[in-house]
């Protein structure tokens, strides 16, 4: 049988053991807290709020307008729209969705200018949108070249019709892929670049037969001047 002293001595440890800093000498230390870890920065920033058109400006009398936190663009006359960023890049990687929801042929294109008041391209290339296979969805063309690459035959098939695609495209230098849904479709170094600088913009095809979706698009800026 243990003594009326043993079990109060037992009491006591189990009690100081349950105060933080108990047992510690006087003037100890306490252990530091663990540092938080931080996220890496991976220069990704959102061009698209979800709620306006803020950082972007229309080109053209098609309808651009956020509906349910996507961009959605229609094609009301038979010319050409955009929808263009309000800065100029140079080299850059961007991210984002589309969905194509008539036969009307889009595009997202870069280092692009427009002339004065006009719809029409003073310089710029694109990266093709299309809903129907075999129209080279992916495939760079512009700078009145016609189309520098397009996805080989089975990459034509990559796209989805009538559901949301991810594209994910990258310039640098004289170097433009386009990954798309999970492919990388195109992979061009332009031997002989024309266009250099400029916007990037949201396409609809002339013919009022447009009607596009896009969300989720975010940029990184890797633009040097």
């Amino acid at each position: 049988m243990q003594s009326i002293a043993t079990v109060t001595v037992c009491l006591i440890l189990i009690s100081l053991a349950a105060v933080p800093g108990a047992g510690q000498s006087p003037g100890a230390t306490p252990p530091a807290p663990k540092a938080k870890t931080k996220a890496p920065d991976t220069g990704w920033v959102s061009l698209f709020n979800g709620k306006d058109l803020s950082g972007w400006v229309k080109v053209g009398e098609e309808l651009w307008e956020v509906d349910h936190g996507t961009i959605a663009g229609r094609g009301i006359t038979q010319n050409y729209g955009y929808l263009r960023t309000e800065k100029r890049y140079v080299d850059f990687h961007l991210s984002l969705r589309f969905k194509c929801e008539a036969d009307g042929n889009s595009g997202v294109f870069f280092r692009t200018e427009f002339e004065p008041g006009s719809t029409k391209i003073a310089h710029g290339l694109q990266f093709e949108i299309d809903r129907v296979v075999g129209r080279h969805t992916g495939g760079v063309v512009g700078d009145k070249r016609g189309f520098l690459v397009w996805p080989s035959a089975e990459n034509e098939l990559v796209v989805r019709p009538d559901d949301w695609n991810e594209y994910l495209l990258k310039v640098e230098g004289n170097r433009y892929v386009a990954r798309l849904n999970g492919v990388v479709v195109v992979d061009f170094t332009d031997p002989a670049p024309i266009s250099h600088d400029g916007y990037i913009a949201l396409q609809l095809h002339s013919g009022g037969k447009g009607q596009m979706r896009f969300k989720d698009i975010y940029i990184r800026d890797l633009t040097k001047r």
